[in-house]
């Protein structure tokens, strides 16, 4: 069966490279396409459109597809986002902020929501003390900040959070050390696609965890260095930085591609004190979740 499956270019998906790789799809009857996409607003679009089956992003995006009148359901984890707050060289500080602009995805979704509250931490409002500006994904985004002086912050993940390190910006902090846990990357489909489509999406969450205990494994991490410096055209000490903040416990990939249940609770406690969603008290999570095909999916691997 053949299965599209949607991403951002970023590390993050590398479990999903190395199950394409290895043939774990293959070795349970599964053809995966995987596509890219330049922004959260096309892949929540071209999700709920049926241009692809699978869609793996932040899954504040499948929460906003949800919010939207859209049956999105996410069936399961993947990591913390691995996200530093990246500005230019100048900027020492949260308060030098002021004025200047904070690049995003989407403004009203996942990292852009994160570097919002953020900045409200350290007293810094939208629209009062700084402006946003729609700059891409996370590698176009990466871009922009060191091509426009004007953009002076931007949530980043590896490997551009380390590639940009020469090229004028720096971190003012992880994601994970300044606001705690946080459910980033997760799969998501369409709720009808998913009951029609069981048997495959259960066989394909399978693959998934394979691939993400093929990269966590420690004796594949030279291979794993050399993937990532080859898929992004790094340099070695980029490429072993990388992987080091992929298998970070805590910030980098979940074991097994588990669901964080803490780190959503995080996600919508965000989406509702950012965008003062829910009347500012989040919902309870449900609604935006079925773990059970990801459940039958894991049980199946540990039997094997």
């Amino acid at each position: 069966m053949l299965l599209r499956v949607n991403i951002f270019n970023t590390s993050s998906n590398l479990p999903l490279l190395v199950a394409q790789a290895n043939g774990y799809f293959a070795r349970r009857g599964l053809t995966v396409e995987i596509q890219t996409t330049p922004n959260s607003d096309e892949q929540r679009a071209g999700l709920a459109a049926g241009k692809f089956e699978i869609a793996h992003a932040a899954v504040d995006n499948a929460v906003a597809l949800v919010e939207a009148g859209q049956d999105a359901v996410i069936v399961c984890g993947g990591d913390a986002g691995m996200n530093d707050f990246m500005v230019r060289a100048q900027v020492n500080s949260m308060a030098d902020l002021r004025g200047k602009l904070l690049a995003v995805d989407a403004p009203n979704t996942a990292y852009a929501l994160v570097a919002k509250k953020i900045l409200k931490q350290a007293g810094l409002l939208e629209n009062r003390d700084y402006s946003v500006k729609l700059a891409g994904g996370t590698g176009p985004r990466a871009a922009a900040m060191v091509a426009d002086p004007q953009l002076a912050a931007g949530m980043v993940n590896p490997p551009f959070s380390l590639s940009v390190l020469d090229k004028g910006l720096k971190s003012l902090g992880s994601q994970h050390d300044l606001l705690g846990p946080y459910q980033a990357t997760g799969a998501f489909v369409m709720r009808a696609w998913g009951n029609d489509n069981a048997d495959a999406l259960t066989h394909y969450l399978g693959a998934y965890i394979e691939g993400q205990r093929h990269v966590m494994d420690p004796t594949h991490r030279n291979g794993m260095i050399a993937l990532l410096a080859s898929r992004f055209k790094l340099s070695l000490d980029v490429a072993q930085g990388t992987y080091e903040a992929l298998v970070k416990p805590g910030s980098g990939l979940a074991p097994d591609a588990r669901f964080n249940p803490e780190g959503f609770a995080a996600v919508l406690a965000i989406r509702a004190e950012m965008q003062g969603m829910w009347g500012g008290t989040p919902p309870a999570p449900g609604k935006y979740l079925d773990l059970s095909y990801f459940e039958r999916a894991i049980g199946a691997a540990y039997e094997a």
